[in-house]
């Protein structure tokens, strides 16, 4: 499983996220990578492959989770939302694991 990938000679980071369609937390998730996005133009340059574990499952099943969205980078968990996290908690969530890929 590639975490990494070279284009035009730059390392590239790719964060893989696992959310189901309809989940309000994946929403929030959503909402805050695009937020942060526009927040920290360096952030452009994570790869986010966004994996619906219903349409997906052959992948998602490779992953160790129970809640979403779950963020990985390759098969290390970065975070798994809990029931009770509301946007701040999963967009700084979002954040620290932008953070440490790019740290990495």
């Amino acid at each position: 499983m590639s975490i990494d990938y070279c284009i035009g000679g730059r390392l590239m980071r790719k964060l893989t996220v696992l959310y189901l369609e309809g989940c309000p937390y994946c929403r929030n998730a959503r909402a805050a990578s695009e937020e942060l996005l526009k927040e920290n133009p360096g952030f452009s340059e994570i790869q986010i492959d966004w994996i619906e574990e219903r349409h997906l499952a052959s992948i998602a099943n490779n992953y160790d989770y129970y809640y979403v969205p779950s963020i990985f980078y390759g098969t290390r968990k970065l975070y798994e939302c809990k029931p009770d996290d509301d946007f701040s908690t999963i967009k700084q969530q979002f954040r620290n694991a932008m953070e440490s890929v790019i740290d990495d």
